[in-house]
C-alpha cells in the first residue's frame, strides 16, 4: 500500500502541526500498514491425547470385598478394576473373586483390548465398535481412540445382533420396550425396529441384556454427547444417517469368562488394528457415503 500525503492534506499545513496531531497521523499510518499485512492462519491440528502407560503387565486374582476395603477411596483404580471386571460399583461388590490389574498406574485404555491408533479408519469421522467375546465398547475419531470401557451385551437367549448398524434418536431418560418398569438413561437406539441401543443400566460382568449395549453411567452419557442422530425426512424415511456403530464377533455362554484367561496371557484378548481394518472393511463404502452425505448438508446449512 502507498501513502501520498498531499492526497490527505496540503504539505505546507502538514509541517504546522503540533506534535500531538503528528503522533496522531502516525498512529492511524501504523494501523493503516498492519491491517494490510497477512493474518498468519491458526493450528487447527487435534492434539493427541497423551496417555500413561503402565510399567508393569500383568493380573492376578483378589476377593472383591477385601480390595474394595483397601481402595473405597480410590475413585481412578476403581474405575480400572471395574471396567477390567466388566462390571460397575453395585455390581462389583457382590462379586467373589475378580481380577486385579498389577500395575494400576496407567489410564484406562492400556487395561482394556482395543488399539489407541487405526490408520485404516482415518477417513472415518466417527464410528462405535462393540466386541462381543470382549464385552468392550471403543470410539474412534479420524482412526484415534477416545473413549473405551466395558459392555454387558445381549443374553444368550436375547442376543445383541451383530453388523452395521446407525446412531438414530436418542433421549436422556425412556424405558424398555421389555418391561416399562425399567428406566433407561442416556439411551441411543441403533436399531428402531428391534429396540436395541446402548444406554446406562446395571452390569453383572457378563452378558445379560435382553440385546440392548448395557454401559457404565459416564460412558453411556459420554457417547450420548458425542454421537450424531440421524434426520429424518420425514416420519417414514430417513435423510440422514448418525453415527456409525458396529457390533462383531461372538461370546461363548458355556465358558468362564474371557478376561480371567488375562491372569494366565495379559495380551490375549488384544484386538489389534488389522482386525478392526477387517470387521470394518465391508462396511466402509456404506459408512463413508452416509458421512459424505451428512458433511454436505452441513456445507449447504453453514452458506444459508
Amino acid at each position: 500500500m502507498r501513502i501520498i500525503f498531499y492526497n490527505i492534506l496540503p504539505f505546507n499545513v502538514f509541517i504546522k502541526m503540533k506534535n500531538g496531531y503528528l503522533i496522531l497521523l502516525s498512529f492511524i499510518l501504523i494501523i493503516i500498514f498492519s491491517c494490510n499485512q497477512p493474518v498468519k492462519e491458526k493450528d487447527i491440528t487435534t492434539p493427541v491425547k497423551q496417555r500413561k502407560k503402565p510399567a508393569a503387565t500383568g493380573y492376578h486374582f483378589e476377593t472383591a470385598k477385601i480390595w474394595l476395603a483397601q481402595n473405597k477411596t480410590d475413585s481412578v483404580n476403581k474405575n480400572i478394576v471395574f471396567s477390567v471386571n466388566r462390571t460397575d460399583t453395585q455390581n462389583f461388590a457382590k462379586m467373589d473373586t475378580v481380577i486385579i490389574p498389577n500395575d494400576l498406574s496407567g489410564d484406562i485404555e492400556f487395561y482394556l483390548p482395543f488399539p489407541l491408533s487405526v490408520p485404516a479408519i482415518k477417513q472415518i469421522s466417527k464410528v462405535i465398535y462393540f466386541s462381543y467375546p470382549t464385552q468392550v465398547f471403543a470410539a474412534y475419531q479420524n482412526g484415534e481412540l477416545v473413549q473405551t470401557g466395558p459392555v454387558n451385551m445381549g443374553r444368550k437367549k436375547d442376543q445383541t445382533p451383530t453388523g452395521l448398524f446407525f446412531a438414530n434418536w436418542k433421549a436422556e431418560k425412556t424405558n424398555s420396550t421389555f418391561n416399562d418398569e425399567w428406566e433407561l438413561r442416556w439411551n441411543f437406539n441403533i436399531e428402531n425396529k428391534l429396540g436395541v441401543g446402548w444406554h446406562q443400566y446395571s452390569l453383572p460382568g457378563y452378558p445379560a441384556s435382553h440385546s440392548c449395549l448395557r454401559l457404565q453411567e459416564n460412558d453411556a452419557r459420554t457417547l450420548y454427547d458425542w454421537a450424531d442422530q440421524w434426520q429424518l425426512d420425514d416420519k417414514e424415511n430417513v435423510l440422514l444417517n448418525g453415527t456409525a456403530v458396529i457390533v462383531f464377533g461372538s461370546y461363548n455362554f458355556d465358558a468362564p469368562k474371557p478376561w480371567l484367561q488375562l491372569v494366565a496371557n495379559p495380551s490375549i484378548l488384544d484386538i489389534p488394528a488389522a482386525q478392526i481394518e477387517q470387521v470394518t472393511s465391508p462396511f466402509i463404502q456404506d459408512i463413508l457415503k452416509w458421512q459424505n452425505l451428512r458433511t454436505q448438508q452441513d456445507t449447504v446449512q453453514s452458506k444459508q
